[in-house]
């Protein structure tokens, strides 16, 4: 697989991205395109002193978009890394995009540069929720704030060719995330959206309530994405809360320093229970390529899966699977026209796009 890299996408940036770039190339087959100014790349590997694999290449784009920047700003400026890395995708040089700058713009980048599937009309972002027993796909978290019913369904579709396809997880399970298990439950949009998802062909398994999302009661859950977005902020903000808390509680007290090195082994555990970072990233599905979306603040380590992530993406051919679906399945898609890539992404729409949703 060829990756394009968004190298100048993130909060630190170019640094880890670099770094993460280096490290997975070092061990995979896959072509690295790193997308950003290449004086500054070149100085961050001879600071990092690996050295520069032969499938690492350099693709000059020296405009940065800053995390505060619109989205349709950032596609205005022809050379902002994020613009070109994404058009590698669009004209065939590269078979993934990978950013963990600015969500919105990333997003933007690939509606309007890619275009969106025949037959899907918004695309959706999922992340992961961790469980126990493995991660659950929650979509849409952030990439549409008003929702109709006919969406829910594309997003269930989607979600679950993304588990089965990528994820590897046979005949996925899908939920709608809603306030009570029963069918007339919930608002306007939750109670149409649970009718047209009995009568699809996907594993349909009802309604779900948040405090559910923990014992893994489904391997996809959907909802709209005002929902999804503070769902995996608030999860993120409680998560951190937590393990702030346990350390400054274990760190106190005279017999601390031993108390925390005979927990060490389970604290260990705990930490790699909620790691996010071993997922590297999701990709907005519904568009003409592979876009992975990471996290603002991601490192090396999250860099390096978010490239991996991409290529099991790219390998399975996901936006192909989905517009098999599309087409499959005309009654649940194809309310839209065809879109195609427009030269350049309107000052207002792109701007709707929230900007930075949680992993």
């Amino acid at each position: 697989m060829r990756i394009a890299v968004d190298a100048m996408g993130g909060d630190l940036a170019p640094r880890e991205v670099v770094r993460g770039a280096i490290n997975y190339a070092a061990t995979h087959a896959d072509e690295v395109m790193l997308v950003g100014d290449v004086p500054r790349l070149e100085r961050e590997i001879d600071e990092y002193g690996r050295g520069r694999p032969a499938s690492v290449s350099f693709v000059d784009a020296p405009e940065v978009v800053t995390m505060g920047e619109s989205p349709a700003a950032a596609l205005r400026r022809r050379r902002s890394s994020i613009r070109v890395a994404t058009d590698l995708v669009r004209d065939g040089a590269a078979d993934a995009v990978v950013s963990a700058g600015s969500t919105g713009a990333t997003m933007a980048a690939a509606i309007f540069r890619l275009g969106r599937l025949e037959g899907i009309d918004r695309p959706a972002l999922p992340a992961y929720f961790l469980t126990p027993s493995g991660p659950l796909v929650l979509l849409d978290v952030g990439a549409n704030v008003d929702s109709e019913p006919h969406n829910l369904v594309q997003f269930a579709a989607m979600g679950s060719l993304y588990a089965e396809r990528v994820l590897h997880v046979s005949k996925p399970r899908v939920a709608l995330l809603n306030i009570g298990e029963e069918p007339e439950k919930g608002d306007a949009l939750s109670r149409e959206a649970f009718h047209q998802l009995q009568a699809t062909d996907l594993r349909f398994v009802g309604n779900v309530e948040p405090h559910d999302l923990a014992s893994h009661v489904a391997d996809v859950v959907v909802c709209d994405g005002f929902v999804g977005n503070v769902m995996v902020k608030l999860t993120e903000g409680l998560t951190s809360y937590i393990f702030r808390s346990i350390r400054e509680d274990l760190l106190r007290g005279p017999v601390a320093p031993i108390a925390v090195l005979a927990l060490r082994p389970g604290i260990d555990r705990l930490r790699h229970r909620f790691d996010y970072e071993q997922f590297g990233g999701a990709p907005l599905l519904g568009v003409k390529g592979v876009s992975i979306v990471s996290h603002g603040r991601a490192k090396a380590r999250m860099v390096e899966n978010a490239i991996r992530v991409a290529s099991e993406a790219s390998a399975a051919d996901l936006p192909t699977v989905i517009a098999e679906w599309s087409r499959r399945h005309p009654g649940l898609a194809g309310r839209s026209a065809p879109s195609t890539v427009q030269p350049e992404a309107p000052a207002d729409e792109p701007d709707a796009i929230p900007v930075e949703p949680a992993p």
